[in-house]
């Protein structure tokens, strides 16, 4: 079975193509992603611009002719906190389903949580007892944690890489007081988050997922043997805490310089830095495994579960 899967978020709208079958990796055969950044568009009352409006409908149409060109036998088209919160989206995603003719089903904050940690679950095993997940979007930070497919908890909270880029770093390098405000930001929220978890257990593995993460654990991370073919990639509070202050004092155009900052993330990795840290401190996070897998490869094994 040929299963695609468009996830329009609010930093890409990225299209993976799997020749899946139930029980199969879901690897993908092709992968196109064309990048938005969403956050830049938002207006103060919390609709997306105009010309987002058009930036959004131009990449949509691009991206139903690549769906067309791809001869899937199942889309499974979706959109995360950028139109889920937009004070205009339900009009946008009405206008993608009528011109574009793709219908995106909305996530939930929740639900992109659980879906995320169904990807972790399978990529780790049971071996990894209980998990907790960090994910970092461009929109919103999700975490879970618990023993089995599904967390016991999971939370989504407007700490995403993106947003708290365009809220609070106004300057390029960002201002001392603009990154203590993040900071104290950052802090007030994920504290609040954490007294959510409360009543369950300490995790017995932390896992980092999403694009920012793995992005900081390139750049500053470790690299040991993993099980088979693939490395096993950490990334400790401590190089966390070296690192995310230089890259604060570097201008946007000079971090791709740098292993790891690509292009597309190099204008909110100092944010999503800053919220990572703020998260390990509020959880008392030494080493975060990095998972590969994340929201996309979840919906993919939640479609072939119930097969």
């Amino acid at each position: 079975m040929r299963l695609g899967v468009l996830d329009v978020g609010s930093n890409t709208v990225h299209l993976i193509v799997v020749d899946a079958h139930r029980g199969a990796r879901p690897v993908p055969e092709s992968s196109e992603k064309r990048v938005l950044r969403l956050m830049r568009y938002l207006q103060p009352d919390g609709s997306i611009s105009d010309e987002g409006v058009e930036v959004i409908m131009r990449t949509m149409h691009e991206a139903a002719e690549l769906i067309e060109s791809a001869s899937l036998d199942e889309l499974l088209p979706l959109a995360t906190s950028a139109l889920r919160e937009a004070k205009n989206g339900p009009e946008l995603l009405e206008r993608i389903r009528t011109e574009a003719g793709i219908d995106l089903h909305v996530m939930t904050g929740a639900g992109e949580a659980r879906t995320t940690f169904l990807a972790v679950r399978r990529w780790f095993g049971w071996a990894a007892g209980r998990i907790m997940l960090v994910d970092i979007g461009g929109g919103s930070l999700e975490l879970a944690s618990g023993r089995d497919e599904m967390p016991d908890v999971a939370l989504s909270i407007p700490l995403g890489a993106g947003r708290t880029t365009m809220e609070f770093l106004k300057h390029d390098p960002p201002l001392e007081d603009e990154l203590d405000r993040l900071r104290a930001h950052a802090r007030k929220l994920t504290r609040e988050a954490a007294k959510e978890f409360n009543g369950s257990k300490r995790a017995d593995q932390y896992v980092g997922s999403s694009k920012t993460i793995r992005s900081l654990a390139r750049l500053a991370g470790s690299v040991v043997d993993g099980i088979g073919p693939n490395d096993r990639v950490t990334l400790r509070r401590w190089q966390l805490d070296d690192w995310v202050p230089r890259l604060a004092r570097l201008t946007a155009d000079a971090r791709p310089a740098l292993p790891g900052i690509t292009a597309d993330r190099t204008f909110q990795i100092v944010a999503g830095g800053v919220v990572l840290c703020e998260v390990m401190d509020a959880f008392d996070i030494a080493e975060l495994d990095v998972s590969p897998w994340a929201m996309r490869e979840g919906v993919l094994l939640d479609y072939l579960d119930t097969m």
